[in-house]
């Protein structure tokens, strides 16, 4: 499938308007509780809030893993102009799920976050998954790419980790029905998995190469 100039502007279009829907959707919900005193956001508001960006944060980042294995399954390149807007937009969900913890959660007392960080193994990975997405997405430009060459590639592995940890702060912070979080703890092991397959093939593939190369 290759998709006109025109055609791509479109698409990223859709993708964005796409990626927004939940966070309008949670703005709605919000203001018709302000306006009407409603039980939109049911009987905890702010949980609702902050679990509602986390578990959006943790979708987008998944998307945005299932990218590359699904450009490699189908061969369509096109593909992976989308990666990183969804992985921005992952970045964005996780910052606005961090703001809303610090000013909705901890009311304005911030400086608890560091006690909470320290004591609570949730709080520890997720703050951990967030501090990893920063650089992810501050080098994510054409510019940061160029700069940084092979280690660009290198540092922005780092996502599956952040999957392996965003899935572990959800499994946490689950008290009783865990079957979600092992749902999102399935699809990242899956990806992952691919991605370990799909490595083993390369460097299979390229062994044989090497070996007749070192006997020339």
């Amino acid at each position: 499938m290759v998709l006109t100039v025109r055609g791509i502007v479109l698409a990223k279009a859709v993708v964005h308007l796409l990626c927004l829907a939940p966070l309008a959707e949670l703005g709605w919900r919000i203001l018709d509780v302000a306006r009407t005193g409603s039980d939109a956001l049911g009987a905890d508001p702010v949980a609702a809030i902050v679990h509602a960006l986390g578990l959006w944060a943790l979708r987008m980042l998944v998307i945005a893993l299932a990218v590359t294995p699904l450009r490699q399954w189908t061969g369509q390149p096109v593909l992976l102009r989308f990666r990183r807007m969804v992985g921005l937009y992952a970045f964005a969900y996780a910052t606005l799920h961090f703001s809303a913890y610090l000013a909705l959660d901890l009311r304005g007392y911030w400086m608890q976050v560091f006690e909470d960080i320290a004591k609570r193994p949730y709080i520890t990975v997720g703050f951990a998954a967030w501090l990893l997405l920063v650089p992810l997405a501050l080098t994510s430009t054409q510019g940061w790419m160029r700069r940084l060459g092979r280690r660009w590639g290198q540092l922005h592995k780092a996502v599956y980790a952040i999957g392996v940890l965003a899935v572990l702060h959800f499994w946490w912070l689950v008290k009783s029905d865990l079957r979600e979080p092992a749902l999102y703890a399935a699809l990242v092991g899956v990806l992952l998995g691919w991605r370990a397959w799909h490595a083993w093939r390369k460097r299979r593939a390229r062994a044989p190469a090497a070996a007749s190369a070192a006997q020339q």
